[in-house]
């Protein structure tokens, strides 16, 4: 056998046991009916799993299927729609959990692997490479989700909510859109994110945040600009658009600037940015370090809580 298919045989072994069908039920005239299906991945040995806000939201009830065929009621622990993440509890026997890898150190053109149920057909496995990292992505509703991962790993409906694997079988995103009229543009949520998430919606049922308006992706600066600003920065966050009227605005940050830090803290990845704006930075001032041209600035900013 290749080595190519070797890795992804044995990644999805790791992780195929706790990979889960998500269906979902509605009330229609006093009746319940089925009314969708999607992905999720359990993540402790007790039953807690991530699926996909989009594809719980309203259930009246929730059940998942697992591996084995066995089907169990889940308990809705808390969703946060800005990220697109839900949490769900299933009560039974001691689970498997997948293992987490560290999302930071992906590298674009690295091999990743989505496994989920596209379509109802269970536990469909495909694989892709990293296309991009740190992309901002509009969700539904308009809400800007940061830290995502671009992948050309086929995703289809139902795959929401999956994991997304590298080869060691660690899973780092968490599987969501598709870009509609696109051909293999896919993203998944940080799974960095994804556990920052997950502990304020286990320990509080919903999360709080700093907001601060910009669209960004994570590049990588060259050695001469690193040298000419003497900045410790091998990457950093270029800002492709700032909303109209966010904190980012009224700062005087624009499309076109790099961040390379926050208050005085290298910033090389849009996590290591999410986990510095915590709900203790809000109506607060900030300063945030920009290359713009050829030169340094930082500007203050006051984030604002993200509803």
């Amino acid at each position: 056998m290749d080595s190519y298919s070797a890795t992804i045989i044995n990644a999805v072994d790791k992780v195929k046991t706790a990979v889960v069908k998500i269906e979902i039920f509605s009330n229609v005239n006093g009746k319940e009916q089925a009314a969708g299906t999607g992905s999720g991945f359990l993540f402790s040995s007790d039953g807690y799993l991530f699926t996909n806000s989009h594809v719980i939201h309203n259930a009246k009830k929730i059940s998942v299927k697992m591996h084995d065929g066995t089907t169990h009621p889940a308990e809705l622990i808390g969703e946060d729609q800005d990220t697109d993440l839900a949490i769900l509890k299933v009560n039974g026997a001691e689970f498997t959990p997948v293992k987490f890898g560290d999302a930071d150190q992906l590298k674009i053109g690295q091999l990743v692997i989505a496994i989920g149920n596209p379509l109802g057909f269970q536990h469909t496995v495909t694989a892709g490479v990293v296309s991009a990292l740190g992309r901002t992505l509009e969700g539904q509703g308009g809400r800007l989700m940061d830290s995502m991962i671009q992948t050309d790993a086929a995703l289809n409906p139902g795959n929401s909510g999956g994991p997304l694997v590298n080869g060691d079988g660690e899973v780092v995103g968490v599987n969501t859109a598709v870009i509609r009229g696109a051909q293999g543009i896919c993203f998944a949520i940080s799974i960095n994110t994804a556990k920052d998430i997950a502990n304020q919606l286990i320990r509080f049922g919903k999360v709080k945040r700093a907001y601060l308006g910009v669209v960004m992706q994570q590049i990588d600066l060259v050695p001469k600009l690193r040298a000419i600003h003497e900045v410790s920065n091998k990457q950093a966050l270029f800002v492709s658009e700032v909303a109209a009227g966010s904190p980012a605005d009224k700062a005087g940050i624009l499309s076109g600037d790099i961040i390379y830090s926050f208050n005085s803290q290298p910033v090389e990845t849009s996590d290591n940015l999410f986990k510095m704006l915590t709900e203790d930075k809000i109506g607060q001032f900030q300063y945030i370090g920009i290359l713009r041209n050829s030169y340094k600035t930082e500007f203050r900013i006051t984030p604002v809580q993200k509803n």
